[in-house]
């Protein structure tokens, strides 16, 4: 059954994760330079692919014992945080330009970056987590897909006007923040089951 709770919880800790992730700039490069609308599609359907298979591997962490489980996505999202707190602003990545301006160059170049850049990346381990956690892959697959494309869509459309207004380390310390809590609160919940 579908909850919508759980799905505006993963919407925000996905979201605020992704936000100030090297993806997001990639997105606001590549929506500089090709027609939004073709790097959206592209990225979005990357996105979409890595949900799902962040899905499929939280499901088989929710075969674990409650409590065993509980101590592993408690430790996996303070090691979330600790990675968003301590991590280094990486070099924006280069991103070759495509020949032509067609739908599907465009959008294949979109698709690749983000492939290639998200495969294990800190947000589909969180989903992954958040799958195992709250036992509902539909709710946690369209929270996290919603923000994915959210990011992507504020990158691609205006993410140099949103970085002038909320400053980069505010979005990762919120991120970090609120991970923190999570882990802290499946710790607890391994301890006192």
């Amino acid at each position: 059954m579908f909850s919508i709770t759980v799905a505006a919880v993963v919407f925000g800790v996905v979201f605020l994760a992704e936000l100030p992730d090297k993806t997001a700039l990639a997105g606001l490069m590549l929506g500089t330079r090709y027609r939004a609308s073709y790097v959206f599609v592209g990225v979005a359907a990357a996105f979409l692919l890595h949900v799902g298979l962040a899905i499929a591997a939280g499901s088989v962490l929710a075969l674990l014992p409650h409590r065993l489980l509980q101590a592993i996505v408690g430790a996996l999202f303070l090691g979330g945080a600790a990675m968003l707190l301590f991590k280094k602003d990486d070099e924006e990545e280069e991103v070759r330009k495509p020949a032509d301006q067609s739908f599907w160059k465009v959008s294949g170049a979109g698709f690749m970056l983000i492939l290639v850049a998200e495969f294990g990346d800190l947000t589909q381990i969180m989903t992954a987590n958040l799958a195992a956690r709250y036992d509902d892959p539909l709710s946690v697959g369209v929270g996290a897909v919603l923000a994915l494309w959210a990011v992507a869509g504020l990158g691609i459309m205006g993410g140099r006007t949103l970085m002038r207004f909320v400053p980069l380390r505010l979005i990762t310390k919120i991120a970090a923040l609120v991970m923190l809590a999570l882990g802290g609160f499946s710790l607890y919940e391994a301890i006192a089951a």
